[in-house]
């Protein structure tokens, strides 16, 4: 059912039309509001508001309709997923290796949002008008591990800032080629595209396009010429502690574009696990911790390197 939401005008703002709603309702992004505003969804007085122009008076009566959200055309797929912790506004899962998050160019379906889709039926209360799930960050393909997915709008935009305040703390354990001579340590290298393989990301200046990125790391084992590392990011680009890794000469083990033919055993993809996740509830405030268990592959590859190096 469409949502209305009712404003009286008390005190007229200064600032700008547009921007004055955005902060009067948090809840929903800038993109929905201008997607409401050109739609004539705004009004004031009865009358269809411009985003930028409108004047507002004491006394004014403002209403903003919220039309139902319209289904996507995404196919709901009964894939089975693992869930780590579920209520009414978020889903956190332990997402399995070979798993693409979301639908793109070679991946129409059987991706995470199908298995969302069909998991969550009726409770997804949607996303930029939208009946989708909020991907509020993505895992690689064969990464596997806790992701975290948000049912409503409120809860998207909420976890988003808390990922970019780093507040959401975000652990990874990755089995690395090679002992590191320190015990902790961290990579602060800006990544790009990379310039020849489009498939790649790569080490870019910031003067030719790259982001600033930090990835911490500390040893967790030493395994001969092995080790397990534990990753936490304060950034989330993709591949970072991928290409990171590998540009400390201690690329992930079993990685099919950043480390060939370092692996002693045959995997499926890069020895990487999405370990461990905080964050803030988007609604009660309560900090949630949840772990995902080591996925069967990495668990045999950690003990055939420890009995090599017993």
């Amino acid at each position: 059912m469409a949502e209305r939401l009712e404003l009286e005008i008390i005190t007229p703002p200064a600032e700008r039309f547009d921007r004055w709603l955005a902060e009067q309702l948090p809840q929903l992004s800038r993109s929905r509001l201008q997607k409401l505003l050109d739609g004539g969804q705004v009004t004031v007085n009865g009358q269809p508001c411009d985003g930028r122009k409108t004047k507002l008076r004491a006394g004014d009566r403002l209403v903003v309709e919220l039309p139902d959200p319209e289904p996507l055309e995404l196919v709901a797929q009964d894939i089975p997923l693992s869930v780590l912790y579920e209520d009414g506004d978020l889903l956190i899962l332990d997402k399995a290796a070979g798993m693409v998050v979301h639908p793109s160019a070679g991946h129409s379906d059987g991706t995470l949002v199908n298995a969302i889709l069909a998991h969550c039926g009726d409770s997804l209360q949607g996303i930029g008008g939208e009946l989708r799930p909020g991907i509020v960050h993505r895992l690689d393909k064969d990464t596997t591990g806790a992701i975290v997915i948000a049912k409503n709008e409120p809860a998207l935009l909420h976890l988003q800032a808390q990922i970019k305040a780093k507040t959401a703390r975000r652990e990874y354990l990755g089995v690395v080629f090679g002992s590191p001579r320190e015990e902790r340590g961290a990579v602060e290298q800006p990544l790009g595209r990379h310039p020849v393989d489009r498939k790649k990301q790569a080490i870019v200046p910031e003067e030719r396009g790259g982001r600033w990125a930090r990835t911490h790391w500390q040893v967790v084992e030493r395994l001969g010429n092995y080790a397990l590392l534990q990753f936490q990011l304060e950034t989330g680009r993709t591949h970072q502690i991928r290409v990171h890794s590998a540009s400390i000469s201690h690329p992930i083990v079993g990685d099919p574009l950043y480390s060939r033919g370092h692996s002693p055993l045959k995997l499926t993809g890069q020895a990487l696990h999405a370990w461990r996740l905080s964050l803030d509830h988007p609604r009660s405030g309560d900090r949630i911790t949840v772990e995902a268990p080591l996925p069967a592959e990495f668990t045999r590859l950690l003990n055939h390197l420890r009995r090599l190096h017993s």
